[in-house]
This record gives C-alpha cells, sequence and structure tokens, in this order.
C-alpha cells in the first residue's frame, strides 16, 4: 500500500512570498503496520550551511516519536518558512525518516539607494528593516520598498517609484540597491470649502494650516500634501466653528485627491454649519459642601447674549475647578452641560459642580532619566507621595517637566495602586543635551556691529543648576559675564544666583564720554504662588567714566573748535563704587511668558544704594502689561492688543553721595520709539570756538533724570504671507516723558563764565508720543526686528532716531 501526504501551497501564508512549498511524501514499506510504520524514526537536514541543525529542528513542529501527521507537517513547513532564514523547504518521507532539503536564504552584503536628493542615505536607512550582514528576505525588501515610498510620501512626493535590485555575489551574498525616482513634489493646487454659507472660502483658508501652492511658500511646508495635517485641519475648522457659536457644527468630509498626471492633490472639506446660537441663561449647581452657587457665579467669565464659544465655555470650567481645587476642595470636579433653545437660537450653560473620586497618590515612580537626579524631578511635580491626585495633577506634572528643558520627551502614566483609591503615578523622561556652546554675529542700531560667544550648561551635573560664560564684542560696547543660577537652593522654593562681569560701553557717537564697570550681582527669587513671585538683589561695582569726547581732535582747525564737555558729566567723572539692594514683586497672569497673548502682569520694584560705596540714592518703579486677545473680532489667533506703561523715581538721600550719571533714568530707543536712546529729557554742552563758548544745539550731553512715565499701546498682526514667510506686523503709539535733573550744582542761569558755561534744556515733563510700524521677521538667518517710527509731538533739542533694526543669530 502507498500512502501519500502533501503539503499544499495554498496552505502557506502570504508573508511566504516567492518561496515554493514542496509537498510533503512519505512511502510506507510493504506489510509494514499502520501503527509502527507511521512514527518518524528521524529527521534528516541538508542544504544548511549557515544554519546549525539543532536550530532547524527546533522550528519543527514534526519531532521524532510523533506519528507522519499532515498537520503537524505542515505546521513544520510554515514555521520554517516563516522565520525568514530560507528561501526554499521542501519535507518528504524516506521509509521513517523524514528528510527537510533546505535552500538558505543570501546574506545581505551592503545597502545601496541611487536616485535619492531629497531624503539622505542615513535617513533612509534608519527606517528600513534590511541591514548588512543580516539575512536577505524579499518579503522585508517589499516591506522596506513601502516604507521608503512612506518617507516620500511625507515629502509630498507622492509620485516617487522605488525598484529594488538584487545583485547576487559569490559565497551566497547579495547586495541590495533601491533604485529610487524622487519625481516632483505633488503640491497642492486647489482647496476647496463645500457648504460653508457664514465664513467665506478666504476666511476658512485662513483656518486651516494646509495652504495653496504659490511662488513665495519656498520657506513653508504648508502646501505639501500630508493626510495627518487634513485630519487636523478638520479639527482646526470643527473648533472654529464652535468658537464662533455654530453648535452644531459637523465635518461630513475631508477627502484629497490625486490628480490624474500625480502632480498635484486637490483637497476639499464638506461641512455642515448649522445654525448659529447666542449664550441664554447660564446657571450654578453644586452638590459639594461649603461651595455655594453664589461663590461660583463669581467665577463665571462669560455673559448672555455673547455668541456661543465652546473654547471660552471650557476655558471657563477648567478655571473654576482649578480655582476650586486651590481653595480646599481637591476633588472638585466642574462639568459644563448645554441645552438648546432652536426657536430662539439661544444655548443655556450649566456649570455642575460635584465630588470627583477621592483618589490620592501612593506611589511615584521616575523612570529614563540617566543624569537629572530624581529629586529635580519630584520638586518640579505638583504632588506628592500621600496628595489627592485631581485629573490636572497629570497635565501640570507633564508641563513642569517639558518646561525644565532638560527632556526631548514626557510622559506622565498612571495606574491602579494598592487599592481602588490608590495610584501609582510614573513620570517618564528622554534626557537631551542641555549644554550649549554658541556662536553668534549680527548688528543693532544701539551697539551696531557684534559678535558673541558662549557656553552653557542647563542642567549642571544633572541637579538642575543652570551656569554659563558668556561675551559680546561690539562696535561700541564690550561685555563679558559668568553667571550660576540654583532654581532650587536649599531644597527650597527658592531661586539663587550669582553673576560676575565686565560691561565697557563707547557712548562717543551720541555721549561725550566713556563707561567701564565690572562687579558682582547675588539674586534670590522665590513664589508665593503660580501667580506671585519676589525677587531680591544684591549689586556692587566697581565704575570708571571718563575719557571725554575732544571735538578738536576731528577738526579740520583745532584751533577753531573744541568740545567742552557739561559741567554735569563733568561731576561723573573718575572712580565710584555702588552697592545696592534691590528688590521686586511681580503678579504674572499672562498666558505664557514669552510673546503673550492674554492676560495681564504687574510689577513693582526698588532700589536703595548706600549700603557701602559712595553712591548714595533710592529709586523706585513700576511696570504693568495688558494683552487683550482680539479672537472674537478677528477670528484669528495672532491679532493681539498690548498696552504697557510704566513710572519711575529716584531721590538722593545724602549729599555726600557721588551722583553719577549712568545711574539716572534714561527716555528714548527702546522705551520710547522714533527717539534716540536717551535722546528725551534733560541735556547739556557746549562748543568752544576761538575762546568762546556757544550751545552745542543737537550735541549736547544727555543727563538722564530723576522722574520718568512712559505708556504703549501696540497691536500685533498678521501680514500677507506672513505664516509661510515666518513674518509679523505690529503697529505702535509710545508716549513718555522724562525731567527732574540729579546734579550737585546748578548752572542753568550762567551765561559765560568759562567752562562752567552748560544751561540745561529738555527739562520738563511735556509728553513726548511717537506712532509707527514694525515688522519681525523669524527668517532662516535669525531674527529680524525693524520699527520705523515717526515723532507725533516732541520738544525742541530732542533727539530723534526714526528707525530701528537688529538682527542676530546663533550658530
Amino acid at each position: 500500500m502507498r500512502l501519500m501526504l502533501l503539503a499544499s501551497a495554498c496552505l502557506l501564508p502570504a508573508t511566504f512570498g516567492a518561496a515554493q512549498a514542496r509537498s510533503v511524501r512519505h512511502q510506507a514499506p510493504a506489510g509494514a503496520s499502520a501503527s509502527g510504520g507511521n512514527i518518524i524514526q528521524a529527521i534528516s537536514v541538508k542544504g544548511n550551511t549557515r544554519i546549525e541543525t539543532s536550530t532547524v529542528l527546533s522550528y519543527m513542529v514534526a519531532q521524532p516519536g510523533d506519528t507522519f501527521n499532515q498537520d503537524d507537517l505542515d505546521r513544520s513547513l510554515k514555521t520554517l518558512y516563516a522565520t525568514g532564514l530560507f528561501k526554499d523547504v521542501t519535507l518528504h518521507r524516506d521509509g521513517n525518516t523524514l528528510l527537510v532539503d533546505l535552500v538558505e536564504n543570501p546574506i545581505v552584503n551592503r545597502i545601496v539607494f541611487e536616485g535619492n536628493h531629497a531624503l539622505k542615505d542615513e535617513d533612509l536607512r534608519k527606517e528600513i528593516s534590511l541591514r548588512p550582514r543580516a539575512v536577505f528576505s524579499s518579503q522585508t525588501t517589499a516591506a522596506d520598498r513601502q516604507k521608503i515610498l512612506n518617507q516620500y510620501a511625507g515629502k509630498a512626493r507622492f509620485g516617487a517609484t522605488v525598484t529594488p535590485q538584487i545583485v547576487k555575489l559569490s559565497h551566497n551574498r547579495v547586495d541590495v540597491v533601491f533604485n529610487i525616482n524622487e519625481a516632483q513634489q505633488t503640491l497642492i493646487k486647489k482647496i476647496v470649502f463645500v457648504g460653508n454659507h457664514a465664513f467665506s472660502e478666504a476666511r476658512l483658508a485662513q483656518v486651516i494650516s494646509s495652504k495653496e501652492t504659490i511662488w513665495y511658500r519656498f520657506f513653508s511646508s504648508s502646501d505639501e500634501y500630508n493626510p495627518e495635517r487634513v485630519k487636523y485641519d478638520a479639527e482646526l475648522l470643527r473648533r472654529f466653528y464652535l468658537h464662533n457659536g455654530f453648535v452644531d457644527f459637523h465635518m461630513v468630509d475631508a477627502t484629497g485627491e490625486l490628480a490624474p498626471d500625480h502632480k498635484s492633490f486637490y483637497i476639499t472639506f464638506t461641512i455642515h454649519e448649522g445654525d448659529r446660537y447666542r449664550l441664554g441663561k447660564m446657571e450654578t449647581r453644586s452638590s459639594v459642601r461649603h461651595v455655594t452657587q453664589d461663590m461660583l457665579r463669581s467665577h463665571i467669565e462669560l455673559f448672555p447674549h455673547q455668541w456661543y464659544d465652546g473654547t471660552a465655555i471650557q476655558n471657563n470650567t477648567k478655571n473654576m475647578q482649578e480655582w476650586l481645587q486651590a481653595t480646599g476642595h481637591p476633588f472638585a470636579m466642574v462639568r459644563s452641560e448645554i441645552a438648546r433653545n432652536p426657536e430662539k437660537h439661544l444655548v443655556n450653560l450649566l456649570f455642575d459642580v460635584t465630588e470627583g473620586p477621592h483618589v490620592y497618590v501612593e506611589r511615584i515612580d521616575i523612570n529614563g532619566n540617566t543624569i537629572t537626579h530624581d529629586d529635580v524631578i519630584r520638586r518640579n511635580l505638583p504632588m506628592a507621595e500621600g496628595d489627592p491626585y485631581t485629573p490636572f495633577d497629570r497635565k501640570y506634572s507633564k508641563l513642569g517637566l517639558q518646561d525644565l528643558g532638560y527632556f526631548s520627551s514626557v510622559s506622565v502614566d498612571q495606574t491602579q495602586g494598592s487599592a481602588p483609591d490608590r495610584v501609582n503615578v510614573s513620570a517618564n523622561v528622554v534626557e537631551k543635551p542641555t549644554g550649549e556652546f554658541s556662536l553668534g554675529g549680527g548688528y543693532s542700531t544701539d551697539v551696531g556691529i557684534l559678535g558673541n560667544a558662549s557656553i552653557k550648561q542647563h542642567n549642571l551635573l544633572g541637579t538642575g543648576v543652570d551656569a554659563g560664560i558668556s561675551g559680546t564684542v561690539a562696535y561700541y560696547e564690550k561685555q563679558a559675564d559668568i553667571s550660576v543660577t540654583d532654581p532650587y537652593f536649599l531644597n527650597r522654593n527658592l531661586v539663587a544666583g550669582a553673576d560676575f562681569y565686565f560691561i565697557q560701553n563707547n557712548y562717543q557717537t551720541y555721549q561725550s564720554y566713556k563707561e567701564s564697570q565690572y562687579g558682582m550681582s547675588l539674586r534670590l527669587g522665590y513664589a508665593y504662588n503660580r501667580y506671585l513671585s519676589q525677587s531680591w538683589n544684591y549689586t556692587l561695582v566697581d565704575r570708571q567714566v571718563g575719557n571725554f569726547y575732544d571735538a578738536s581732535a576731528v577738526a579740520e582747525d583745532p584751533s577753531l573748535i573744541q568740545w567742552v564737555p557739561s559741567i554735569y558729566v563733568q561731576q561723573s567723572a573718575g572712580w565710584s563704587l555702588l552697592s545696592q539692594l534691590s528688590t521686586s514683586v511681580t503678579y504674572d497672569r499672562r498666558d505664557r511668558r514669552s510673546n503673550p497673548h492674554s492676560g495681564y502682569m504687574f510689577k513693582v520694584g526698588g532700589d536703595f544704594a548706600g549700603l557701602g560705596g559712595n553712591s548714595k540714592y533710592a529709586r523706585v518703579k513700576a511696570d504693568g502689561a495688558y494683552y487683550l486677545p482680539l479672537d472674537d473680532l478677528t477670528g484669528n489667533h495672532d491679532w493681539t492688543f498690548q498696552f504697557k506703561g510704566g513710572v519711575g523715581y529716584m531721590g538722593d538721600w545724602s549729599s555726600s553721595g557721588k551722583r553719577n550719571i549712568i545711574d539716572n533714568f534714561y527716555l528714548g530707543g527702546e522705551n520710547l520709539r522714533g527717539f534716540l536712546q536717551g535722546g528725551v529729557g534733560p541735556r547739556s554742552g557746549h562748543l568752544k570756538i576761538n575762546g568762546v563758548y556757544i550751545p552745542a544745539q543737537g550735541q549736547e550731553d544727555l543727563l538722564g533724570g530723576r522722574f520718568m512715565y512712559t505708556a504703549s499701546a501696540q497691536l500685533n498682526f498678521p501680514l500677507p504671507m506672513g505664516d509661510d514667510l515666518g513674518v509679523s506686523g505690529r503697529g505702535f503709539i509710545d508716549a513718555g516723558s522724562l525731567a527732574g535733573v540729579r546734579v550737585k550744582h546748578l548752572y542753568t542761569n550762567r551765561t559765560n563764565d568759562g567752562d562752567n558755561y552748560t544751561p540745561i534744556t529738555g527739562d520738563n515733563l511735556i509728553p513726548r508720543v511717537s506712532g509707527g510700524l514694525g515688522v519681525s521677521w523669524k527668517s532662516p538667518f535669525g531674527l529680524v526686528n525693524i520699527d520705523g517710527a515717526i515723532p507725533i509731538r516732541k520738544e525742541h533739542g530732542d533727539r530723534l532716531y526714526p528707525l530701528r533694526f537688529g538682527f542676530g543669530q546663533q550658530f
């Protein structure tokens, strides 16, 4: 009797690819019993040169002593193919021996990319699975081909083709060559909106991040088609409509279609707007003990009959919950509920406050910190073991660790603790380099051409200490600084630091003297809460004023003209020692410290000089800023109105103190655009021509003053093409004045008394006003700022500076 067992190719998984399934045959000897002759006595493996026989046998399901079972043989065949080690496998029976014939896959000698320019070889190698000296697999090669195509799709090159070629070498080795035709970028030719009635296509095009291709978008990738970006755009549209009162809005479809020529994409957003609603009644409800409705009403930040704003409602809900949790109700939960009134197009709003589950932190685990100490991470978490755990703790834990700047990625996870009311929190971080060496260069209207170099370490030895050395050399200024800051001094809520510095300023482009100083500053700061903080500063500085400018050195006939520095500047000449104690209190409710969009900030502080040294004065300052977002009016987050103001006064508390000109307030430049730095306020000086003293109008020394006030209103707005080019604009009106001569003796009434003929002009509090426009460009070469301002109100003799610009880049 002859028995035939077949392992059909149709039983093999698709991953077997080009490998061919071989039949499994065995022939029983004549007269052999069915039971005794159907046992695998031995397995013989042939064709393996690199792979050990024992390894082959370990992959097989069928083993000596088993019967010749069709299912076991099929599974053995599939398992051997699934290893990817073999190009061909054949199983057949010879008596009671199972013969395994193998053809091994070759070894990859090298991997070559040809025709790629948009993507570098090293970038492609990171994506593929094939590696030199690894086993070649046609399945892996096909998968790698698709991965390469996906990379090109991410670069908007959907017409790219990738053709793998296999070059056979001796000793069963191969070279794998990926021939790449990158094709041109497949850019977005047209974006269409269907179903929009309340807003035009042009307005909706401003909301989404995808843009139609145009010539000036060479710095941007927004015109490159990306399916993930289209999904993000759909979400942006949803938020935009909810922000503007369309409660029933939903995205019907968002699709991208490739043109027949594979050179461009057409994106279509099909939307359903629904009706627009206003807010009706706003009520509160509380089931939390000691939390009354009256308490909650005072924290409603919305008002009746305004357009429904989903973002504002969400923010109000979050702010109310954070306030409750910060004032003794750690488990309070706030939910907003809406009820539509379609007939009146009103939405009634209810803030429902309930007691959430009482959950506590059982354990906090820190993972991934190979450099940063555990305690540095723990002190930046808003909770510790045993504290109540709220939904916001996880959010603020991640934000707090991200703000450190020590990690490339941060995640905060929670798992069930040992009891239902216990959670374990895991902070997972990935360290990144925190050292910094930089060289820079640029130009500023204040100091001219400049160059700088610095070495900094923002997480010294994993302790969180920030230390650095920096230096700047400019045409009119030289500066060197050594700084160290501990953000958690003595393991407490204290920020402590020290600075040691040297500064040399050459003011002789608009002043008649030079200044040099070197000294130290000790800093200490602490936060009362998230918004209120205070800082202290002690400064000890050795200063020198002198090297007065001599006009005769540049005159055609030095005997005819001589510059005579003001007597008030001469009083400051020579050496002085400043020993000053300063403090400031800041209340900051801005949404972010850099480029704020909403909120306000107020800062008040003072300086007291005279704890040693020979400068003896007291100075008080107050500054405030308010940022008004114009999202509701413009529908664009890039519009912001900002108001700033400041006032300062200083007085000398001892007649024996040295009244140094460099300690005074100065107005102009950054705090009053359109005027020269220090160009507003008291000034004095004269020329001596053939022994005769005459006023030096336009060349006087700028003396500064005791009292100063400033005010500014600025509108920040986007510019056409701004998102793509990194350009934004601003319009502003600045105002301010400076007065109060701070000198020991006044010579304002002397008419011609030798070197003492130095009348003072500009000593008044009449406001100076300027208005202008500015542009900021985040260029590939660095941040470029240009401000042009025209004085609207000025006084005779004020020094003007209508255009200010500067740029620089770290490299």
